[in-house]
């Protein structure tokens, strides 16, 4: 009967996302992302991987896992089922003191199991003018460890006048999602190179600024 209650609410939650938002996805020219990927996007709503996720196909949604704080989806019942049986979420300890396993070893046991990860390269929601926070370590590290599975940038434009902080009843907008060419970490890429690299993929994806827009 959960699962069963999971599948019907996956199925009513994608179709909200996309007749609120009418969501669209934007690919690359070279494609539909690889079946098992990293979708990494930049980050400004607790809604966010739903709209990766909803604008998916289905052979690929199917095995989309978001990486997601577990303070935030283990904090009620509906949330624990929403995070965990819903969308079979990887959910991570943000807290280092609180952590009992590693984060980045979560997502490449993740990846082990043949699932494709939606990830916020940035850590926590930007609720800045910048058009990215700096980006966190992991997205590297997991790179590191799992070479050889793409890493998809992916801009989601507009999700944050949708629902802007502090309201609780969501504006009807457009939305785009704008899904990137696929990249992979270079054998000898320090670090600082690959995410700066990271980046500046994900930041060609976002809408240039207009003057209505400032």
């Amino acid at each position: 009967m959960r699962d069963l209650l999971a599948k019907l609410a996956s199925v009513a939650i994608m179709m909200f996302a996309r007749a609120l938002t009418a969501a669209r996805a934007l690919w690359h020219e070279s494609g539909l992302p690889p079946r098992q990927s990293v979708y990494f996007a930049n980050h400004s709503s607790h809604g966010d991987f739903i709209l990766i996720w909803a604008v998916l196909p289905p052979w690929l949604r199917q095995r989309a896992r978001p990486v997601a704080g577990a303070e935030y989806w283990l904090k009620s019942k509906l949330t624990s089922f929403i995070g965990r049986d819903v969308f079979n979420a990887v959910l991570i300890e943000r807290d280092p003191a609180a952590r009992t396993s590693d984060p980045v070893e979560q997502m490449a046991s993740a990846l082990d199991e043949g699932a494709s990860l939606i990830v916020f390269p940035e850590g926590t929601r930007n609720q800045t003018e910048a058009k990215l926070l700096p980006f966190k370590s992991g997205l590297y590290h997991l790179a590191r460890k799992r070479p050889d599975v793409a890493l998809v940038p992916v801009w989601i434009n507009n999700l944050n006048r949708v629902m802007p902080k502090g309201e609780f009843v969501p504006i009807p907008l457009i939305c785009t999602i704008n899904f990137g060419e696929p990249l992979k970490v270079e054998p000898d890429e320090s670090k600082e190179d690959f995410i700066a690299r990271a980046q500046a993929a994900l930041l060609s994806l976002a809408p240039a600024q207009t003057d209505n827009d400032a």
